[in-house]
């Protein structure tokens, strides 16, 4: 097994906890294996050993790696993920009669039928009832109560954390669901952790009997656990075994679960004690344009470890490229299959699934195999879309106003926040009479005024629709929408702020998409096509379903302001969770191998902020001198002349002269004397990138000037307030001030 010096130190590890910094594609996995043969090797028995995997899947690999490097007869070490380790612990504190015991349920429907009786339990208000048995509202109840048990603290102390409408009864259904799964003998997975650190945090007694039969852990992405599973490896581990620590800091993406960017670092110290730390800095992924830019895309953060991801010599010369508008996704793709390459080598990366609706659509009129991670994610799956499509299909066909299954579905989505029973008895009446009931009529006793006028207003929008079927899709779509209050219905409805927002965008999604399509008809043909997933189709899925994997070539798609990173007027950023948006771009950038494209909508969606703090254009043009290094004393000017010269020193060409381009973009402080604009002048924005000055106008001293940019097109800015730079220019200016006119 060959290794690098930084690999050999790791396996070579003597007495004493270690913290192990590895970059994405750093060869953990061959790392670790030759650690756990050299643990062996030096006399450690295989019982005393354990090896601690993020997932199933990960536990497999290593074990086959495992098997495949071991000396024929080697008895091997325990390898597992948390839930394993705590399903076998449930099962000793069983038989000790420290726990009652509980049979697991896995089942979707189980759980959810769990959380349905709970939420019923928990609630007396018939019209709350129904709002929080809405499906995406027993979703976050159940992301609730798994976070309640991550985090070890009360349901009502998270429930203080939660200001998204419609969880206000969270803490009294947890409880309500603990009652149900004890009297029932059940449990979740989250109980696999959850109850025998319970039993063992109140026990010492305990405690001494499952201590003692370690000398090593090995913890592999360690930046993702969550406190539930700290606190079960620190009693298993005691004072007597060594922890490893394996991890990178800057992939921690699952603070939404439990996990916290720090635990490498000061949560390690403060629960088992000092630690020599080791760098894996060498990627073996990807070349050197791809590792600048993932040093300079992570470089914004300030809870990030001090350290340079290296592209190893060899690796692929990976290429990156930034285009506007969807139709260079259909050119990347047909110049990959022109080469040779299958579509099943790329992957496509959204931030979150509505994102991915008009990725898909494109893909279905240019008749492009894909699949998708999740299948209910097709778009003509989502309940609604199919509502969307059946409002256009009636505008269409007026004889569906008499059907009652197609008026239930126009009822139901969005929500009107009435109880399905009385829905269903509602359209039988409407598809029967055509006429809307009086007001003191049964069928609608016992309802609140803005529920009268709910749904009155939407039995007027369905008898208006047959006469509007000539207006183009956008504009009928658009008009759905507003007559609905679609936007605001959505967000009161959904149970998590960040779950409304993404059906908030979908509306966009579909209105935008809608405007590129000729004529209603084919627009319904399109969200009801039926497709499958294609074994040899381009994977869609997103950031987080990626992590941990890699393709030659990926594609990440909605690299908009709002979008990636994602927020909202009525949820703006902190900068924690700018930070925690920015590792989440790191991890989808560091997937590829040998070809990046990162992808922005345009139009009213201004590009990304993250796409200006990559730097791309300087990462090519360091790349292209390692790899062609025939101009080697010429000076090469950079954005960010300390990363690229520690990088250069990193990978044995530290003679390779930078000069400082301007400040670097996004920097605050004093600016020089602007050199006048004029046409034909190249600059540089933070945001948009390259381009080129076409007009100057107004005053001199304060000119508008409009700039042809290489990938967000035509912009008139403000020249004194934007972020741009001219080529050769000392002049740069504050990342707050965009400078656009619109």
């Amino acid at each position: 097994m060959r290794l690098t010096g930084e690999q050999r130190a790791v396996v070579e590890h003597g007495a004493g906890h270690a913290r192990v910094a590895a970059v994405a594609g750093a060869g953990k996995t061959t790392t670790l294996v030759a650690r756990v043969l050299h643990l062996l090797a030096r006399g450690v028995p295989a019982n005393r050993i354990l090896v601690l995997m993020f997932n199933r899947s990960a536990r497999e690999d290593f074990q086959r790696r495992l098997v495949e490097m071991a000396p024929a007869g080697q008895r091997l070490p325990d390898v597992r993920t948390f839930h394993s380790l705590g399903h076998r612990l449930t099962a000793s504190l069983t038989r000790w009669g420290a726990l009652a015991p509980r049979r697991l349920i896995a089942a979707d429907w189980q759980v959810e039928r769990l959380l349905r009786q709970a939420t019923l339990e928990a609630l007396e208000d018939g019209d709350r009832r129904e709002l929080a048995l809405e499906a995406d509202t027993l979703e976050a109840l159940a992301h609730f109560c798994g976070l309640v048990k991550a985090e070890m603290i009360p349901a009502a102390t998270l429930l203080e954390r939660f200001d998204d409408e419609g969880s206000e009864h969270f803490a009294d259904a947890f409880e309500r669901l603990e009652t149900l799964l004890a009297e029932h003998g059940l449990m979740t997975y989250s109980d696999l952790l959850y109850r025998p650190l319970r039993a063992l945090e109140a026990d010492p007694g305990l405690v001494r009997r499952v201590q003692g039969f370690l000398d090593q852990a090995i913890i592999d992405e360690y930046q993702d656990i969550n406190q539930a599973q700290l606190r079960l490896l620190a009693l298993l581990a005691g004072r007597d075994a060594d922890v490893m620590a394996v991890g990178d800091a800057n992939q921690c993406i699952y603070e939404w679960r439990g996990a916290h960017p720090d635990t490498m670092r000061e949560h390690f110290t403060a629960t088992f004690g000092m630690a020599t730390d080791y760098p894996l800095s060498t990627t073996f992924r990807h070349g050197h344009a791809l590792a600048l830019l993932a040093n300079h895309a992570i470089a914004g953060n300030r809870r990030r470890p001090d350290q340079l991801c290296l592209a190893a010599p060899g690796n692929p010369r990976t290429a990156l490229t930034i285009e506007q508008g969807r139709a260079a996704l259909l050119a990347t793709l047909d110049r990959w299959q022109r080469a040779g390459r299958a579509l099943d080598e790329a992957c496509l990366l959204v931030r979150s699934w509505t994102l991915s609706v008009p990725v898909q659509l494109q893909l279905l009129q240019a008749g492009i195999a894909f699949r998708l991670s999740r299948e209910d994610r097709f778009v003509f799956r989502l309940p609604l879309v199919q509502a969307l499509a059946g409002y256009l299909q009636l505008a269409r066909s007026p004889r569906l106003l008499h059907d009652p299954a197609h008026l239930l579905r126009l009822f139901e989505q969005p929500t009107p926040f009435v109880a399905r029973e009385r829905l269903v008895a509602l359209v039988q009446r409407l598809a029967q009479a055509q006429q809307y009931p009086e007001r003191d009529d049964p069928l609608l006793a016992g309802l609140k005024p803005m529920q009268r006028r709910n749904l009155k207003r939407r039995w007027a929008l369905l008898c208006e629709l047959p006469r509007l079927g000539d207006w183009p899709p956008a504009r009928l779509l658009a008009h759905i929408v507003e007559a609905l209050d679609a936007e605001k219905v959505l967000k009161r409805a959904a149970a998590r702020r960040e779950k409304g927002e993404e059906d908030v965008r979908l509306l966009d999604v579909l209105i935008e998409q809608a405007g590129e399509t000729p004529h209603i008809d084919a627009f319904i043909e399109l969200l009801e096509r039926p497709v499958e997933n294609r074994d040899d189709g381009l994977l869609i899925t997103t950031v987080h379903g990626a992590k941990g994997l890699e393709w030659p070539l990926v594609i990440v798609a909605g690299v908009n302001e709002e979008d990636f990173p994602h927020y909202s007027r009525d949820n703006p950023l902190s900068p924690e969770r700018l930070e925690e948006e920015r590792r989440l771009f790191y991890v989808a950038v560091t997937r590829a191998r040998e070809r990046l494209l990162l992808l922005h909508d345009g139009g009213d969606h201004r590009p990304s902020r993250f796409l200006g703090e990559t730097a791309w254009e300087d990462c090519q043009r360091v790349a292209a001198r390692l790899e062609e290094p025939t101009q080697e004393d010429v000076p090469l000017a950079v954005s960010s002349p300390d990363l690229v010269s520690r990088y250069l020193a990193g990978v044995g060409h530290s003679a390779i002269p930078l000069t400082p381009r301007g400040m670097a973009l996004g920097e605050r402080g004093a600016a020089y004397a602007m050199q006048p604009y004029r046409p034909g002048q190249r600059l540089l924005h933070a945001v948009f990138g390259e381009g080129e000055i076409v007009v100057v106008e107004g005053d001199p001293a304060d000119p508008v000037i409009e700039v042809n940019f290489k990938q967000a097109g035509r912009r008139r800015l403000l020249a004194c307030r934007a972020p741009i730079e001219l080529f050769g220019s000392e002049k740069a200016y504050p990342e707050s001030a965009q400078g656009e006119r619109t």
